[in-house]
């Protein structure tokens, strides 16, 4: 088997994202996260619904399933039980995961499904022109928000109260520190969510790389923090504005979802000869 390289997972298709984008790093963190982690494409599966963000299966050589805004992950729970092999990962931004799709994401967390949910969280909506998200800061200007956008929702709180079984932040400024998190993601047995701070260079003028150089923090960094202390977790989620955490949250051993279905202990679904016709025993179930 050949070693993994950079070239492997590059496309040509011209990048339709703004100049100066924040996406531009994630797709790069991602990238080389893979590498490092020697998957081969045709080993992963990315899964992205309608946005920005979503866009960056496009502009990867690998397995792509395209669906509906805020509904990627029903479709990679579906391909995830149907071939256990397949590394799946989802390609969100914080509308389709926070908002349209926040019950899908909380579903995932719960049942602890494997796979990786990387959110670009730019707090706006930039494919349909700014307006406000379920993350925008309290007091944000958009046309949908003229006076100011009201509470937050706080996507690491809640996934904690969820009992999540991998949480992480990263930020796209900072490309070698994303691209280890997302390593730890990918590897990780389970649901792994990675909230990614995304600048916008279009449509968020407040949340910019210079504003969140200026207040994040590494916790890798703070050898006192421990990720498997969820209550320490809970007050690092709360803490926003004058400081931001990122890094690994937190992290814990849970029992993952497909693994308790014996259909899948011998082999993958789509690795099992099944006769339609073969319904008896099914039958006899329910007599």
């Amino acid at each position: 088997m050949s070693k993994v390289t950079l070239e492997d997972y590059a496309e040509s298709m011209p990048i339709a994202w703004c100049p100066g984008c924040g996406n531009f790093g994630i797709l790069e963190a991602f990238r080389r996260a893979t590498v490092e982690l020697q998957l081969e494409p045709e080993r992963i599966l990315l899964v992205s619904g309608i946005g920005q963000a979503p866009k960056l299966p496009h502009y990867t050589h690998a397995n792509v399933f395209n669906g509906l805004h805020g509904r990627a992950i029903p479709e990679a729970i579906g391909a995830r039980l149907a071939n256990s092999e397949l590394t799946v990962i989802v390609i969100d931004g914080d509308g389709g995961a926070y908002g349209e799709g926040l019950n899908h994401t909380l579903a995932a967390i719960r049942r602890n499904i494997r796979m990786t949910y990387m959110v670009h969280n730019n707090q706006v909506y930039g494919l349909t022109k700014g307006q406000a998200s379920p993350t925008s800061d309290s007091g944000f200007v958009t046309k949908t928000t003229p006076m100011g956008a009201g509470q937050p929702l706080n996507p690491l709180a809640l996934a904690l109260a969820s009992d999540i079984s991998f949480l992480a932040r990263g930020f796209a400024g900072d490309i070698d520190h994303l691209s280890g998190i997302l390593q730890m993601a990918i590897s990780h047995r389970g649901f792994a969510l990675v909230d990614i701070l995304q600048p916008c260079v279009s449509f968020n003028r407040v949340n910019t790389f210079q504003w969140y150089r200026e207040r994040i923090y590494k916790l890798d960094e703070d050898k006192s923090y421990d990720p498997a202390d969820k209550m320490k977790a809970f007050d690092k989620a709360q803490e926003w504005g004058e400081r931001i955490p990122i890094g690994l949250l937190y992290r814990q051993e849970r029992p993952v979802y497909e693994e308790q279905f014996h259909a899948l202990e011998k082999l993958p679904l789509v690795k099992q000869k099944i006769n339609p016709l073969d319904y008896g025993a099914l039958l006899d179930e329910f007599t």
